[in-house]
């Protein structure tokens, strides 16, 4: 029985991480798309522009960059274990050390 509870606890964690790499970083690239959108005034499809709101502009940009990075992490995780290092998340940094 305790066999199913590990593999019950492992399947959350890759379902939990397969929504967050598979699915969330399309989900903030779309968020950040809407955001400028909605900082450049579009409110609906129609001729008449609303109010620039400067603080779609910036968020849209902020959730850009969040998807760059986690789409670096990812490279570096691929490239460094093809080279015999291992991303550690220990310090609040990621680091690359030997295997």
């Amino acid at each position: 029985m305790h066999n199913l509870g590990f593999a019950l606890d492992g399947a959350w964690q890759v379902l939990l991480a397969g929504l967050a790499l598979g699915a969330g970083l399309p989900i903030v690239f779309a968020l950040g798309i809407r955001s400028l959108a909605w900082g450049a005034g579009a409110t609906t499809v129609s001729d008449t522009p609303g109010p620039v709101r400067p603080l779609g502009t910036i968020l849209g940009y902020t959730l850009f960059a969040v998807v760059v990075v986690g789409v670096l992490l990812g490279l570096t995780f691929i490239v460094a274990s093809g080279f015999g290092y291992k991303l550690d998340f220990t310090h609040v940094y990621p680091t690359l050390i030997e295997k």
